[in-house]
């Protein structure tokens, strides 16, 4: 199984505006069962790792960084101790975050490891389906290869990028369902999306990655060194470069990183590595996979009920504490009829249907705000944002 797991919990999530900001990245939103999309994340990493003494590597937002680790508080001390948290003073997307991780690998770790990069803002389960592609994934990474998690599709969908496949290649986890990568493919229109599944060739990308971690540096070499160099030219961290906050080693004071992160230009590691590798791979995921990307979709998934958590922390095998909840005001509801509400203040409908409606009193500091939206419609949460930032209220978002 791989050696480690690298969580990336950046971004801002503004499609779940108001109730995710820059101050609380949809990543820490709560999902059904209570805890967070973060903590689904931790789950997955801690079971991958489960009867080994592999780390367990999160990439954040620098001010989110006790935020991370207040989540990781709710685990027991035997996992909190493989964990490392990086913060980010700037957000430069995927491929310097991924470069910066390998790196504080390969410095304190040494050759031979090798790394699964798993999101933290998507719903995946069954966790035992996870686990198992997982170690299909590390057996080809084992080869020389990266190995893309494909989902299946379940319709012509034109909001997500592609990966083609090509032949399939022998694998005793994911028997049928690997296969040598051949393309990937962005966003298409309706009418490429349709001629994608109808060929039968074709997963969404589900931005998870298995590699080497001494491929992937050779691979940062060959086809973006400009990403890899700021980060190649940090030495090991020393003990006192790290902090602990809620139990957790939280890398404070790593020279040069600051300075590594203000030089490198942000660039995503599908542009900068997974495109131009020579050697790739794809697995067909097992397991289910929602991307929430917008109201619409999380009230579905709030609505279904938990799915994932209580299976996840059985496969994991340990004890876990309770997940902090966030506080639910009541609804209250006169001839109302299919509306979903996310609001920490009293909420009352009357005479209305098939609303969205989502509040924030503002009571932690940030500026109070609500967003009111027909099911179907909330996409456009996108246009209020860009509004709001015309407007001068980016201290909104």
């Amino acid at each position: 199984m791989f050696t480690d797991i690298v969580i990336m919990a950046g971004g801002s999530g503004t499609r779940l505006w108001p109730a995710s900001s820059s101050r609380k990245p949809k990543q820490f939103l709560s999902l059904p069962g209570g805890s967070s999309f973060f903590q689904a994340a931790l789950e997955r990493a801690f079971a991958c790792l489960s009867g080994t003494d592999g780390s367990v590597v999160v990439v954040a937002g620098a001010a989110h960084l006790d935020r991370v680790a207040r989540a990781c508080a709710a685990y027991p001390a035997s996992d909190r101790e493989r964990v490392a948290l990086i913060g980010e003073k700037v957000a430069r997307n995927t491929a310097p975050a991924i470069a910066c991780a390998a790196t504080y690998l390969l410095r304190t770790k040494g050759k031979g490891r090798r790394a699964l990069v798993v999101t933290s803002d998507h719903i995946i389960g069954p966790l035992a389906s996870f686990v198992t592609d997982a170690r299909a994934a590390d057996a080809l990474a084992a080869e020389g290869k990266l190995v893309v998690f494909g989902i299946p599709p379940a319709g012509p969908e034109t909001g997500f990028g592609y990966v083609e496949t090509a032949a399939a290649l022998p694998s005793a986890d994911a028997a049928g369902r690997a296969f040598s990568l051949a393309s990937f493919r962005e966003k298409p229109d309706r009418a490429t999306a349709e001629r994608f599944l109808a060929s039968g060739k074709f997963y969404w990308n589900s931005g998870m990655f298995g590699f080497s971690v001494d491929f992937l540096m050779e691979e940062f070499e060959r086809n973006s060194p400009e990403t890899l160099a700021p980060f190649a030219a940090l030495a090991a961290p020393r003990p006192q470069d790290y902090e602990r906050r809620d139990g957790v080693a939280v890398l404070s004071s790593w020279t040069g990183l600051d300075q590594a992160y203000a030089a490198v230009k942000g660039i995503s590691f599908d542009y900068a590595i997974a495109e131009k590798c020579a050697s790739a791979a794809v697995i067909a995921a097992s397991f289910d996979w929602t991307d929430i990307g917008c109201w619409d979709d999380y009230a579905r998934a709030k609505e279904a009920g938990p799915k994932e958590q209580a299976e996840a922390s059985a496969a994991s095998g340990a004890a876990r504490e309770p997940a902090a909840r966030e506080p639910v005001a009541p609804v209250f509801s006169s001839n109302a009829s299919r509306c979903f509400v996310d609001s920490d203040l009293p909420v009352a409908l009357c005479g209305v249907e098939d609303l969205i409606v989502v509040v924030r009193s503002g009571a932690d500091g940030s500026p109070g705000s609500v967003l009111v939206c027909r099911k179907g419609e909330s996409q456009r949460v996108k246009e209020i944002v860009e509004a709001a930032k015309a407007a001068g209220r980016s201290d909104l978002l």
